[in-house]
């Protein structure tokens, strides 16, 4: 396909090759369980050449290459580059409606914390949003927020953020849940240490063999990530997180996902929200 303009020196590029696009989609599929289509090789050659420059390498090759051969290096950082992490404050806001209503009644009937997984939880903002939907209800909560990418993660956990990225969030969640900057700061908001203490943080890649042991969950959050995964490896997530999630839990997808239909222990319970109802 010939040269591709670097967007930051201006130089001609090798445009990733066809076979070096086919070994990235096969290495990000057994890493990570992620699916690309043709059409993501401009994606692909764009995010990879930026690690190409960073390492100072000239050629695909050479990078997938190295990527093979540093299990512990660069192959967190193909995995990183290639990980898609949109996201926002209170994303399909419905979930938390239905999370509050979770909480409200657990509060009512139970004495131990609820507990909630954010499974795929990007730059933080799904999580953070967990957790003060759990807080403003007065439920005693621990959350639990998981990602692949551990670029992301860091900044999950970092729980700092520019004021434009929090700008769906209300004055009354910001006097409430986060500290402004002042000074130097200006322009970006802090977690307070309340809202804080509610999250943990932990890389997990939900492809792995092995989860660690984890308690029962009342609710996981798996929202637009399994749309990269093929059918079978949907079909094998599902069934795990049967294995992690209380009866009568509740399992939030993303707007374009309707795997746990397919699955006879998890009833449709209100927009794409599933209750688990083993059999």
């Amino acid at each position: 396909m010939g040269k591709a303009l670097d967007p930051v020196t201006g130089e001609g590029a090798e445009f990733l090759g066809e076979t070096e696009f086919a070994l990235a989609c096969r290495l990000i599929a057994d890493y990570a369980g992620i699916k690309l289509s043709p059409h993501k090789r401009y994606m692909v050659h764009n995010r990879l050449s930026r690690r190409l420059r960073a390492r100072g390498l000239r050629s695909f090759a050479d990078y997938l290459h190295l990527v093979q051969a540093e299990p512990a290096g660069e192959r967190e950082a193909f995995v990183n580059a290639l990980t898609t992490n949109l996201t926002s404050f209170f994303r399909e806001p419905h979930h938390f409606e239905m999370l509050r209503g979770k909480a409200q009644q657990h509060l009512a009937r139970e004495r131990r914390p609820l507990r909630v997984w954010c499974s795929a939880c990007s730059t933080g903002e799904e999580a953070w949003s967990i957790a003060m939907t759990l807080r403003e209800s007065g439920c005693a909560a621990e959350v639990l927020a998981t990602d692949i990418d551990t670029d992301a993660l860091n900044t999950a956990a970092a729980g700092l953020y520019t004021s434009e990225r929090a700008a769906s969030l209300s004055p009354a969640q910001l006097r409430a849940h986060w500290l402004r900057g002042t000074g130097g700061n200006a322009g970006w908001i802090s977690v307070r240490p309340e809202l804080r203490g509610l999250v943990k943080f932990a890389p997990l890649n939900l492809q792995s063999p092995r989860w660690p042991a984890m308690e029962l969950f009342d609710v996981i959050f798996c929202r637009n990530v399994v749309i990269y995964f093929d059918r079978e490896a949907q079909r094998v997530l599902l069934e795990r997180f049967t294995t992690v999630l209380r009866p009568g839990g509740l399992l939030a997808v993303g707007h374009a996902e309707s795997f746990p239909a397919t699955h006879p222990s998890f009833r449709a319970c209100g927009r794409t929200a599933y209750e688990f109802t083993p059999r």
